[in-house]
This record gives C-alpha cells, structure tokens and sequence, in this order.
C-alpha cells in the first residue's frame, strides 16, 4: 500500500492517525542512513547528523556509562511521550533501574530518567519548546539541551504541572552537577565541541 492509498484510507474512516501508523510511513521513505528522524507534535522531522553534534553524544554516554550500565542508556530509540503524537528518539535517554518495554517493544516515558538533546540548527525550536514540554508532561526529572552554537548548555528540573521549574544554563566548560538528581553524577563540558 502507497503513502497515499494510507492516506485515502484514514481519511474515509474518519482520521484515527496514530504515531505507530506515521513511523511505518517513515520506515518505508527512502531516508539517507545519516539523518535521524522524529515525530514532534505530528510533524515528522529529518535533521542530519553532524560530527559536533556526534561527539556530544557521545561524551555525554561515556559519561553515564562510568555510573549505569549499557542496558539503561540509550540513544535515538523511539519513545512516546505525552501531547499530539510525540515519538522522540532523544540523543541520550537514562532508563531508571527496572525499566520495561510496553506491550508494543518500545520503553516507556515513564521509566525516564534523565535525557539530553544537542541541539541541530533544524531542530533547535523542538528542543527548547515542545519537546522541553513533552519531557516536563511525562515527569522526566532531569532534561539537559547542549547547544554547539552558541556554546551553553541548560539544565531542566524539578517537573510539576507540565512545566520544569528548576533552570540553570551555563557556559561550556562549566560542570554540570546533577549530583541533587536522580542522575547522581557530575557531567563535564569542557571537551564539548561547538560549531
């Protein structure tokens, strides 16, 4: 079946568009092996990734990785979160300790720890906004945006009623203590490149 007989389809019974349905058009896109791609608010976003954008990712795992086993942290798998068909594949997600996949093998947004963004020109207005939202929505206690252009990063806390109501941002270079958190660690930034 074509994108557009899909459409045609929901369109005669009457919507019913649900993110599982949006992630198999997707998967059926020829999409280049180096973008990735989420759904945010039901608009479908492609951003590539860079090696600036790569290096925080990693430097942030690596991190995490001294204090939590490979199991619990994860990077660009799809999760669902609250609002209009939201499935984000964060950058780095940190599973709390039991965490469980649901009936459809995807984690669930209630297991998240913690999760950090590196901000693409393409996508910034996502991190900052309606995916800051989402996160808050879902109760994720911890939720970090590093961003190369301009150099800082901004740490989220303390979720309640939908919105974050701890917010620090800083400089690259400066640590970020996530020690009072349920992260329970100090995250360095002074390798983060910037673009």
């Amino acid at each position: 079946m074509t994108v557009l007989a899909d459409r045609i389809e929901m369109a005669e019974s009457g919507g019913g568009l649900t993110l599982d349905m949006m992630f198999e058009w997707v998967e059926r896109m020829p999409v280049p092996e180096d973008y990735k791609i989420e759904i945010v608010g039901g608009n479908i976003f492609m951003a590539p990734q860079r090696d600036t954008h790569w290096d925080i990712i990693l430097d942030i795992v690596e991190q995490l990785r001294a204090k939590y086993p490979r199991q619990r942290v994860k990077s660009d798998v799809r999760i669902d979160y609250p609002g209009h068909l939201n499935g984000f594949a964060s950058d780095v997600t940190l599973l709390g300790e039991g965490a469980v996949k649901d009936s459809r093998g995807l984690w669930r947004c209630a297991d998240v720890r913690f999760v950090a963004e590196v901000v693409s020109r393409q996508t910034a207005a996502n991190d900052y906004g309606p995916k800051k939202d989402a996160y808050a929505a879902a109760g994720v206690p911890v939720y970090l945006v590093v961003d190369p252009y301009t150099g800082r990063w901004h740490l989220h806390t303390l979720p309640r009623d939908g919105e974050y109501r701890g917010v620090l941002g800083l400089d690259f270079g400066h640590e970020i203590d996530l020690t009072g958190t349920v992260v329970g660690l100090v995250l360095k930034t002074d390798e983060f490149p910037r673009d």
